[in-house]
């Protein structure tokens, strides 16, 4: 699989308008997904090991596989046609019945959220990768942009800044 697949990592995800930008890929080359606020969220999640009290949908599908005695093995977004991005799911099935290697069509946001999970790897297809405009640039902006916010949030919190009342609030 290796030279006809790209090993990536998901290297950010950031709230837009309408749901969530997810950054993919490896040390060349960036490119983003769009995905469901609700998506987008379960990747942050996951990413952050944050607990849940309560099983989500990908935790489910997680204790189901696991269940079934089959093991993720990795995840391919393997097609893009008209911005929109298809992946399959490997699985490899080992149980009472035998042995079997499963592929999965699925949305890339939701395998994404799985690989994770499982600690499993990605893949973006070679000509999907090739396909993609590269967005490292972006990212790189987004999240300096996003350190110069926090470093002044924190000297503002330091300095006492956010807890002064403002001349309207002290003049009442």
């Amino acid at each position: 699989m290796q030279t006809d697949a790209v090993p990536v990592t998901v290297k950010g995800v950031m709230p837009t308008a309408n749901g969530c930008a997810v950054f993919l890929g490896d040390d060349d080359k960036t490119f983003v997904i769009y995905v469901d606020h609700a998506v987008g969220n379960a990747i942050q999640m996951t990413l952050a090991g944050v607990k849940k009290e309560r099983p989500l949908t990908h935790d489910l599908i997680g204790h189901l596989l696991l269940g079934l005695g089959a093991n993720l093995e990795h995840v391919v977004v393997n097609d893009v046609s008209g911005g929109t991005f298809f992946a399959r799911i490997l699985l490899r099935m080992e149980n009472e019945l035998g042995k079997k290697i499963v592929e999965v069509d699925a949305r890339p946001s939701d395998s994404i959220v799985l690989a994770l999970q499982h600690g499993r790897p990605l893949f973006v297809a070679r000509k999907v990768f090739d396909a993609v405009e590269d967005m490292t640039e972006i990212l790189e902006r987004v999240l300096k942009q996003q350190a110069d916010e926090a470093a002044k949030s924190e000297a503002d919190d330091q300095t006492g800044k956010k807890d002064e009342p403002d001349d309207e609030e002290e003049n009442k």
